[in-house]
C-alpha cells in the first residue's frame, strides 16, 4: 500500500473535504475552447480590430495545471499551463462568489488540473489574462510537483517546488520531469520533428516504409547479442531483433527496390552514453546503389534533418560547433589508423602480424582475436575519439563485416562506411553482398572463427540465403541510431536525456556515477 508523507495526507484531506462539498475531484468530462497560446492570439488579433465603440471580447473556456497562486483577500491571481504554454487566471469574488473563491484558495493546489471560463483581458501591468467567471477542477494531484529550479513569474511572483534531485531521478520520473521542465518537453518535440523530417526526406526519394518482424527466429544483420523469449504454444525460442536488415533485404528480392524502416532495436549490451538496450533505429536498403551513393543520401539526409529542426545545418554539441553541411569529410581507415598510430594495417595482413605491430607502439590490444576485431580496437580507442565533424570512414576489414561486398582485387577488405560526428558513430552502411554462395561460405566461416558467446558470432540464416538463391540485386544499405542523432541535434552528452524511458539500473546507479 502506497504510504503517504505530510503534504500527501493534506491533499488527501482536500479530497475528501471537496467531495464533501459535492464536487468531484475527477469528473468524467472536460471541456476546452481554445489553448492558452490560441486564447492569447485571438485577444491578441481582436486587439488589433478594437475601437473605442467596439472593444475587443473573447470568450474562452481554458483547461490546464495550476504552476502558481496568490491571494490577495477578495480576488485571486493564478497562471496554468497547458501544452501551448502558460497563462494568467484572474478570479474575483464579485464574478464567482465568497465561497467559489474560497474554495480555490483553500482547497486547489498548484500541480492541480483545472477547467476556467470567461473572458479575455489585459491586466494593467499588460499581461493577457483570462478573467474567470466559473471553474471546475478536472484532476486533484495527490503529490506535489517537483521543479528544476524557481519560476519568476511576469508580476514578480517566484514559484518554488521540491526539486528533481538529479539527471538518474528526472529519468526514473519523467512524467514529473516533463511536467515542471519545458526544456525537457522541448528536447522530446525536436525529437518528433527530427523522426518525422527523416521520414519525409526518404518519402520524398521513393523509399516504401514498411514493417518488419522484432519476435525472430534467428537474429542477424548486426554484431550484438540478443534478447531471447520463448512462444508457448509453438515452442519456439525466439529473439528480439538486434537489426532489420536481414528482412529489408528480403524484400529487395521481391522487387521493393528502395525500403526503410524506423522502429525498436534490442541488444542485450552495456549500458552507456551513448548505449540503451532498447533504442530507435533507422535503416534503409537501395536497389542499385553502392556505398558511394549511400555516403551521399546519408550527408543529404541528416543535413536535411538539422535544417528542418534548427533552422540551420550548423549545431553546438556540448561546446563545440559541429557542421553537418555536405559534403562530409572522407577518410579512408587505414590512413586514419596510420595518421593517430603510425600503424599501416595493410603491412599486416593476418591478426597475428597485426597484434605484433600494435604492442611494439605500446599499446594494450584484446589477445586471442581475429585481424578485424584488432582493427576495430585501433579504431575505437584511437581514431574515434578525433573525428569531431561528420567524417565517413570507409573500407573496413571483411571478418567484422559479413554482410558487405569485397573491394574488388583486396578479398581482405570491404565497401562499409561507419559515419562519426562528435567523437562517436552516428551511422553504419554497406555495398551489400547479393552473392549468395560467398554469404554463406562467410556465415560459415563466422561460425569458426567466433565462439557462440561473441557479440560478432552470426547465426547461419537458411532462409535468408533461400531469398538470396532467388536474387538480389547490387544494393546499398544504411543503418543509424536516431537517440544519438537526436543527442547531436539537441545538445545532450548522455543517450538517456533523449529517451522518455530509458532502462536504469534497479539499485538506482548507472555507469556515470548516478547521473545520467
Amino acid at each position: 500500500m502506497t504510504e503517504f508523507n505530510s503534504l500527501e495526507k493534506i491533499r488527501l484531506e482536500k479530497i475528501s473535504e471537496l467531495r464533501d462539498a459535492g464536487i468531484e475531484p475527477y469528473p468524467t468530462r472536460a471541456k476546452r475552447t481554445h489553448t492558452a497560446a490560441q486564447a492569447i492570439a485571438e485577444f491578441e488579433a481582436a486587439e488589433k480590430n478594437a475601437s473605442e465603440g467596439n472593444p475587443a471580447v473573447v470568450n474562452a473556456t481554458l483547461a490546464g495545471r495550476i504552476r502558481a497562486t496568490r491571494s490577495m483577500g477578495k480576488l485571486t491571481f493564478a497562471h496554468i499551463e497547458d501544452g501551448s504554454g502558460k497563462i494568467q487566471l484572474f478570479l474575483r469574488v464579485n464574478e464567482i462568489g465568497q465561497e467559489r473563491l474560497s474554495i480555490f484558495d483553500r482547497l486547489l493546489d498548484i500541480g492541480d488540473f483545472i477547467q476556467a471560463e470567461g473572458v479575455m483581458m489585459r491586466t494593467r501591468t499588460g499581461e493577457i489574462t483570462l478573467h474567470v467567471h466559473d471553474y471546475t477542477l478536472l484532476a486533484k494531484a495527490v503529490s506535489p510537483l517537483p521543479a528544476s529550479k524557481d519560476e519568476t513569474l511576469a508580476d514578480g511572483t517566484v514559484v518554488r517546488h521540491a526539486a528533481l534531485e538529479g539527471q538518474e531521478l528526472r529519468a526514473r520520473q519523467r512524467y514529473a520531469d516533463l511536467a515542471v521542465n519545458p526544456a525537457v518537453r522541448e528536447t522530446f518535440r525536436k525529437r518528433a520533428k527530427i523522426v518525422s523530417s527523416l521520414r519525409r526526406f526518404l518519402d520524398d526519394h521513393d523509399f516504401l516504409e514498411v514493417e518488419t518482424p522484432i519476435l525472430q527466429p534467428i537474429y542477424g544483420g548486426a554484431n550484438a547479442k540478443p534478447f531471447t523469449t520463448y512462444h508457448n504454444q509453438l515452442k519456439q525460442q525466439l529473439y528480439l531483433r538486434i537489426s532489420f536488415e536481414l528482412y529489408l533485404k528480403r524484400l529487395l528480392v521481391g522487387n521493393l527496390e528502395r525500403v526503410y524502416e524506423i522502429g525498436r532495436d534490442f541488444r542485450n549490451e552495456g549500458v552507456s552514453y551513448k548505449h540503451n538496450p532498447e533504442f530507435t533505429q533507422l535503416e534503409f536498403y537501395a536497389a542499385y546503389a553502392d556505398y558511394l551513393k549511400v555516403m551521399e543520401l546519408t550527408e543529404e539526409m541528416v543535413a536535411f534533418a538539422c535544417q528542418e529542426v534548427n533552422g540551420t545545418t550548423r549545431v553546438m554539441y556540448q561546446g563545440q560547433e559541429i557542421d553537418f553541411t555536405p559534403p562530409w569529410r572522407r577518410l579512408e581507415m587505414r590512413q586514419g589508423i596510420l595518421d593517430v598510430t603510425g600503424i599501416d594495417i595493410s603491412a599486416a595482413p593476418d591478426a597475428e602480424s597485426l597484434a605484433k605491430a600494435i604492442l611494439a607502439k605500446g599499446y594494450n590490444p584484446p589477445v586471442n582475436t581475429t585481424r578485424g576485431k584488432l582493427i576495430d580496437y585501433l579504431v575505437g580507442e584511437y581514431l574515434e575519439p578525433t573525428l569531431i565533424q561528420p567524417t565517413f570512414l570507409y573500407n573496413y576489414p571483411r571478418d567484422i563485416s559479413p554482410l558487405a561486398k569485397s573491394i574488388p582485387g583486396d578479398p581482405l577488405t570491404v565497401e562499409r562506411f561507419e559515419g562519426y560526428v562528435a567523437g562517436f558513430e552516428l551511422c553504419n552502411a554497406f555495398t551489400e553482398l547479393n552473392d549468395p554462395l560467398d554469404q554463406e561460405e562467410r556465415f560459415l566461416q563466422m561460425g569458426r572463427d567466433y565462439t557462440a558467446d561473441e557479440e560478432e558470432h552470426n547465426l547461419l540464416d537458411e532462409d535468408y540465403l533461400r531469398a538470396m538463391y532467388y536474387g538480389m540485386p547490387p544494393n546499398g544499405g544504411f543503418g543509424m541510431g536516431v537517440d544519438r542523432l537526436t543527442m547531436l541535434l539537441t545538445d545532450k552528452h548522455s543517450i538517456r536525456e533523449v529517451l522518455l524511458f530509458p532502462h536504469l539500473r534497479s539499485d538506482e546507479q548507472t555507469q556515470e556515477g548516478g547521473e545520467i
